[in-house]
């Protein structure tokens, strides 16, 4: 009750100060918070990571990367037998979030790890060159101390929170008759949890450094709730205008707000009960 008169205050201030005025802009952002450490409180009640540790899984993970970068996207080329794989996967490890109810996924996210010297990073691979941070080049470190969080990767059924009951199906919009409101208010929280599983992964296997090709507004998105990547060369082409991005354990705690550093301790339960 007092939450909901706050919120109305709020509301009614909003209006009068204007939402373009640098108080109507601090409301907004601390709506925007509250909102955050709601879904952040939450999200495991609907939503779940499992380690893909079974071939039947990995499928699953691959059947959703095909969806998103080969027939979306068209990043890679459509495979006949619907999954997309790459020589990165055979020393990765993949994880995927769970919706409870349906048991549908809702995403999948892999960690590249190398632990032999002629296994390389894709960061490394491909994008070596626009790492100016000669610090935290990878190299510099031992292989089994590193890592790369890549191919993220959501279903069209997961990306939108669209309530609206008249849209139509055929545009992937969220069945509300299949997911309750307070579901869908978790959706666009799916790529935070894909993050923060794939950081758990990172912990649970005491690897000190992690990167990420990532576009510049996805990492100022993952700023606000308190996950700083820490950007280390400049904007290249490579997928579309990314740039090289590292974050470590120490990093990620630090400015990790104190709502998703529960829902991070509640993934690291989750993925530690785990066999992997």
């Amino acid at each position: 009750m007092v939450t909901n008169k706050k919120q109305t205050l709020l509301d009614k201030l909003g209006t009068i100060v204007g939402e373009k005025s640098k108080i109507g802009k601090l409301i907004s952002g601390y709506r925007k918070l509250e909102e955050a450490n709601y879904i952040s409180s939450h999200f495991s009640a609907y939503l779940t990571p499992v380690v893909a540790t079974s071939e039947a899984l990995k499928n699953n993970v691959f059947a959703i990367r095909h969806e998103v970068y080969c027939e979306e996207l068209g990043f890679e080329p459509i495979k006949e037998n619907r999954l997309e794989f790459d020589e990165f996967d055979s020393f990765s490890l993949h994880c995927l979030i769970q919706h409870h109810k349906s048991k549908h996924f809702a995403g999948t996210v892999r960690m590249v790890r190398p632990t032999e010297a002629n296994e390389q990073l894709p960061i490394e691979k491909y994008c070596l060159k626009s790492i100016t941070r000669k610090d935290l080049d990878p190299r510099r470190f031992e292989r089994k101390d590193i890592c790369e969080i890549s191919r993220l990767a959501v279903p069209k059924e997961f990306r939108r929170r669209v309530m609206d009951k008249f849209a139509g199906a055929g545009v992937a919009v969220i069945n509300e008759h299949t997911y309750s409101e307070k579901e869908v208010r978790c959706f666009p929280f799916i790529a935070v949890g894909l993050y923060l599983a794939a950081a758990a992964l990172a912990i649970e296997k005491d690897i000190k450094h992690a990167y990420v090709m990532m576009e510049p507004r996805l990492a100022r998105s993952m700023k606000f709730i308190g996950i700083k990547f820490e950007q280390i060369g400049p904007v290249v082409d490579y997928h579309g205008k990314r740039a090289p991005y590292y974050i470590n354990k120490a990093l990620l705690q630090k400015s990790l707000r104190p709502g998703f550093a529960k829902m991070l301790n509640d993934i690291l339960d989750s993925i530690g009960a785990q066999r992997f």
